[in-house]
């Protein structure tokens, strides 16, 4: 019984951590495009506005 929850818990914390570090890239990647855009944004400010 304890053998099995054992690998129970084993397998959840992998699949965790995994969820977890692709949770992590993804929010990097996704704040790093937006940095990127927003300052393409303010250098183009004078060509948008009238």
């Amino acid at each position: 019984m304890n053998e099995k929850i054992y690998k129970t818990m084993a397998s959840s914390g992998a699949g965790s951590l995994a969820l977890g570090i692709v949770v992590l890239a993804t929010g990097l990647v996704t704040g790093i495009l937006m940095i990127v855009n927003g300052a393409r944004l303010l250098r183009r400010k004078s060509e948008i506005l009238i």
